[in-house]
C-alpha cells in the first residue's frame, strides 16, 4: 500500500496546468561550487511543465540544480540554464519497499528531513547532502561506500527525461534502455530530467558506529583500506603537505549503521531525530592570500585531531555531511575560486601509481588542501561516462593561482597513461583529447547523444570544452 509523502514534500495537483505563462529569463553570474570559472547566464527558474517545456522547446539549454558541481557543467553563456530548484514535489513513497518517486528538483537534504524520521535515508550520497536527485543521476554521484553499494544508477529505478521538443519519454533499465544508461553521468546532455523513481534504505537508527585509525605513510594507509574493505563506508583525510616517508600520512575512518542497542541510553529515545539546519555562513568571500602555506599547515593539523577523536557514534550528519557543517564554505577560497581535482586509476600498479600522483601534487607549490581517498569497487558494466572504476580515487583542493594550470594537465596525463580518468562532476581545465582518451566508451555515448538530441540542444560550457556538444 502507497503511503503518503510528507505534508511539507506533496505533489501540487496544479503541476500540469494548461495554463500558459512563460518563466522570466534573467541574466546571472553563475558557477560551480568552486567559483571557477564564472560566466554571465540567461538564467530561467520554471515550477511547471508547461514552463519547462516552453524553456526547452525555445533554444539551447542546461539543466542545473543547486549548483554543487565544481566546474563548469551547469553553466553555459550560449545557452539558456534551467534552474530546476522549484519542481522539487516528492509525489509518491511506498514504505514496504522504500521506494519513492519525487521531482528532479528535489534535494537529498529534503529527502532525509521528510524521510529520516520514518526511518529511512538515501542509499547513496556524496559529501553534502544540497544535491538535487536529477544532479546526483546526471553525475552518477557516488560516495564513501561505493564499494559495496556502487553509484547513484544502483538506487535508481526509473525516471522521465524531457526532449529538445518538450516531450516527456520513460528511461529505465527495460523502457529506453540506451538513454537509461547514458543519462548516469552524462551531465545533462541528453535532456532535462523531470523526475525520478529511487529506492532509499531502510535504517534502524540515524546514527553510525565508526572507527578512525591513524597511520603514518601510504603503504600504511591502502593497508588500512584493505583490512577494512568489508565495512560499508570508508574514507581517508589525507596531509596534503606530507613528503618522503610520511607520503600518505592521515587518518582512515570506518563505519556502518547503528542499531538501537548500540546507541548510549540518551540516544535511544529519538534514534531517527534529525540535525538542525546548518546555523553558521561564511559571510563573505575571504582574501585569496588568506589560504597561505602557513594556514594549510594549520588546517591539517586541526583536521587531523578532528579525524582522529571522533565519537565512536556519530549522527549522520557529521559520518556523511560534516562540511555542511558551515553554510558557503566554498567562500573561504576567495574571489578567484578554487577546483577539487579528483581521479581514479585503476588497483592494478595502484600503489605505485599514487604514490607517484601524490608525490607530484605535493611537490607542486600549488598548496593542495582538503585530500580524501577512497577505494572504490568495480565499475558498472551498463554506463559509459560514469565516473568510478575499480581502484582508488583521490580528490584534492587546488586554490586558482598562476601555474596550476600547468600541473593539472601535467597530472591529467599522468592518469590517462595510468588506465584512470577525471571526473566530470568537479573538471574545470580537462583538454578534449585526454578526456576522449580517458573514457572509452564515448563514441557510444555519443552515437546516443545523436538519436536523441539530434541537433545538440542541450549544451553547456564543459560540454563545447570536451566536444561533448
Amino acid at each position: 500500500m502507497n503511503q503518503k509523502a510528507p505534508a511539507a514534500c506533496l505533489t501540487d495537483s496544479t503541476a500540469d496546468s494548461t495554463v500558459r505563462n512563460m518563466t522570466a529569463t534573467t541574466e546571472k553570474t553563475l558557477s560551480g561550487w568552486g567559483n571557477y570559472p564564472r560566466l554571465r547566464c540567461h538564467v530561467a527558474r520554471p515550477e511547471r511543465h508547461n514552463e519547462l517545456s516552453d524553456l526547452v522547446s525555445a533554444g539551447p539549454c542546461i539543466s542545473r540544480g543547486l549548483g554543487r558541481s565544481y566546474g563548469d557543467p551547469a553553466i553555459a553563456d550560449n545557452a539558456t540554464v534551467i534552474d530546476c530548484t522549484r519542481m522539487d514535489r516528492c509525489l509518491d513513497f511506498e514504505e514496504e519497499t522504500g521506494r519513492l518517486r519525487c521531482e528532479a528538483g528535489t534535494s537529498l537534504a529534503t529527502i532525509v528531513r521528510d524521510f529520516g524520521p520514518r526511518g529511512f535515508l538515501p542509499m547513496v550520497t556524496p559529501g553534502t547532502k544540497f544535491v538535487t536527485v536529477g544532479g546526483c543521476i546526471a553525475n552518477d554521484i557516488h560516495g564513501k561506500g561505493h564499494h559495496v553499494d556502487g553509484c547513484f544508477s544502483s538506487c535508481t529505478e526509473s525516471f522521465r527525461v524531457m526532449l529538445s521538443n518538450g516531450d516527456i519519454v520513460n528511461a529505465s533499465r527495460e523502457e529506453n534502455a540506451d538513454l537509461f544508461w547514458a543519462t548516469f553521468g552524462g551531465m545533462g546532455l541528453l535532456g532535462v530530467i523531470v523526475d525520478a523513481t529511487i529506492v532509499l534504505r531502510k535504517v534502524e537508527t540515524l546514527w553510525f558506529r565508526q572507527t578512525a585509525k591513524r597511520v603514518s605513510s601510504l603503504d600504511e594507509m591502502l593497508d588500512a583500506l584493505d583490512e577494512y574493505h568489508h565495512l560499508p563506508y570508508s574514507v581517508a583525510w589525507v596531509d596534503s603537505l606530507a613528503t618522503g616517508r610520511s607520503l600518505g600520512r592521515g587518518v582512515l575512518t570506518v563505519g556502518d549503521h547503528a542499531t538501537l542497542e548500540d546507541l548510549p541510553a540518551r540516544h535511544r529515545k529519538n534514534p531517527l531525530s534529525i540535525s538542525p539546519p546548518t546555523l553558521v555562513d561564511l559571510p563573505f568571500e575571504l582574501p585569496s592570500q588568506a589560504l597561505n602555506l602557513a594556514t594549510i599547515r594549520i588546517l591539517n593539523v586541526v583536521l587531523d585531531q578532528v579525524q582522529r577523536h571522533g565519537s565512536p557514534i556519530a549522527h549522520y550528519e557529521k559520518f556523511f555531511y560534516p562540511l555542511d557543517f558551515i553554510g558557503e564554505w566554498n567562500r573561504g577560497y576567495g574571489q578567484r575560486g578554487f577546483t577539487q581535482y579528483q581521479f581514479v586509476i585503476p588497483a592494478q600498479d595502484g600503489r605505485k601509481n599514487i604514490r607517484e600522483l601524490l608525490s607530484a601534487i605535493a611537490t607542486s607549490g600549488q598548496s593542495p588542501f582538503l585530500n580524501v581517498l577512497k577505494r572504490f569497487g568495480p565499475e558498472h558494466p551498463n554506463t559509459m561516462l560514469s565516473f568510478p572504476m575499480e581502484g582508488y580515487t583521490f580528490a584534492v583542493d587546488f586554490p586558482i593561482r598562476a601555474g596550476l594550470e600547468a600541473l593539472l594537465q601535467n597530472l591529467d596525463q599522468r592518469v590517462q597513461a595510468m588506465g584512470g580518468r577525471i571526473y566530470l562532476g568537479k573538471d574545470a581545465f580537462m583538454a578534449r583529447e585526454v578526456f576522449e582518451q580517458m573514457y572509452p566508451r564515448l563514441h557510444e555515448w555519443k552515437a546516443i547523444k545523436t538519436k536523441w538530441d539530434p541537433d545538440n540542444h542541450f549544451t553547456s560550457t564543459q560540454a563545447q570544452r570536451l566536444g561533448l556538444a
